[in-house]
């Protein structure tokens, strides 16, 4: 095994939970090891360990990450109440991609992986989508709780001095009836709603894509319009002449008109989109294509710190089935791709082009695959293929080793 491609700098290596741990390990033994002198350091964000440490390790994997450059991460469990009794947990704590996110700041990337045979649902749609997802604030860092009959919730801003601004949320159990009710802040904050608005601008320059914001500045007056604002600012001083000289546009519409607008174009644009907008709209576009395993992602942060993962979650009803001794057919490619695309990543910042050709090399293996028939079930499914053949979740590995 000397033969195996070296690695200089660690890639940050963020484990995960239920049937996506599994193919974690898996795609490290079948697809990674054999092949190169793999070099990470480890963080393990399953549950058990999240409950080890009090949350502390998932703020230690992202402080990693900025030492480090560039982290790879499995899909992982953001608890609710049915998990808090099924792991024993003592809190239900927050999403750990929130946390990361939080600290790194930046925008995720999410687009679609096209193979042969796999016809997007939208029969217009001929170029993949991007959805450029700002990964800081909004719900995903709020502050909520539930309200009694009587609470008046209201929304206080205290200035430096001292000086307080009060505004009137609602007063329980006076208007739309009922005794008690739930309140939610959200927050964000100008640097990073600008440092979105760069990474889109300059993602679309580089892509040589039209680029598209939607929000609902209509109803949020302030809060939504302050995103919209900030982008128009910013394109029109910076970016406006630059997306002149290689012919693209940028174009501000609302959230909704937005998504009819998706829904009848022929693809082939950046689709910026608010932290909750970006979570919706990448799973609704990544299905559309064919499957939501069938996506990359990767937070892009200003500082240039880089974070590799899978758009979709930990596959809890196949890890029941595996853990059953059932066979599943548990489709790995946004998993793989996230390796691939921090294999890149780490061979473009460390001058490695082995190490990159290999990461280009495994993506055709797993397509090619794809592409010959062989397949998990989601994609069998809906393969248009003559001959195709459903794998399970390790066959298809394998398969795609013995190509590589």
């Amino acid at each position: 095994m000397n033969d195996r491609i070296k690695m200089h700098t660690p890639l940050v290596e963020i484990d995960g939970d239920e049937m996506t741990r599994i193919i974690w390990a898996w795609v490290k033994e079948i697809l990674l090891c054999p092949f190169i002198e793999l070099k990470t350091e480890y963080f393990d964000l399953g549950l058990s360990e999240r409950e080890r440490t009090g949350d502390r390790v998932t703020t230690e994997a992202a402080e990693a990450i900025k030492e480090f450059g560039v982290g790879v991460k499995c899909a992982t469990i953001t608890p609710n109440e049915e998990r808090v009794k099924e792991y024993g947990l003592s809190e239900m704590y927050k999403s750990p991609n929130g946390t990361i996110r939080a600290i790194l700041d930046g925008t995720v990337f999410r687009a679609p992986i096209l193979a042969k045979g796999i016809v997007p649902y939208i029969p217009t749609w001929e170029k993949p989508i991007t959805i450029a997802r700002h990964a800081y604030g909004d719900i995903y860092r709020n502050t909520e709780c539930l309200a009694g009959a009587g609470d008046k919730a209201e929304l206080v801003l205290t200035s430096p001095d001292g000086t307080e601004k009060r505004m009137l949320i609602h007063t329980f159990g006076e208007s739309g009836g009922g005794n008690g009710g739930i309140v939610q802040g959200i927050h964000n904050t100008d640097a990073s709603i600008a440092s979105f608005a760069r990474a889109c601008m300059n993602y679309a320059i580089d892509t040589k894509q039209d680029l598209w914001f939607g929000a609902k500045d209509t109803i949020s007056k302030t809060y939504e319009r302050r995103f919209r604002d900030i982008f128009d600012e910013i394109f029109a001083a910076v970016y406006k002449e630059k997306f002149a000289e290689v012919g693209i546009t940028y174009s501000y519409t609302l959230i909704d008109d937005a998504v009819a607008r998706a829904i009848r174009s022929d693809g082939g644009f950046v689709w910026a989109c608010r932290n909750y907008d970006g979570d919706v709209m990448s799973d609704m576009v990544a299905t559309a294509f064919g499957s939501l395993a069938m996506m990359t992602s990767v937070l892009v942060s200003p500082q240039g710190y880089y974070e590799y993962e899978a758009a979709h979650g930990t596959v809890q009803r196949h890890f029941y089935k595996h853990a059953a001794g059932e066979p599943t057919s548990t489709n790995s490619v946004a998993t793989v791709f996230a390796w691939t695309g921090a294999l890149k990543k780490r061979a473009e910042l460390d001058s490695l082009p082995d190490l990159a050709a290999f990461a280009e090399a495994l993506e055709r293996a797993v397509l090619d695959t794809i592409g010959s028939g062989v397949m998990t079930g989601d994609l069998y499914a809906i393969s248009t293929l003559p001959d195709k053949r459903q794998a399970g979740t390790k066959e298809f590995l394998e398969a795609a080793a013995a190509r590589l």
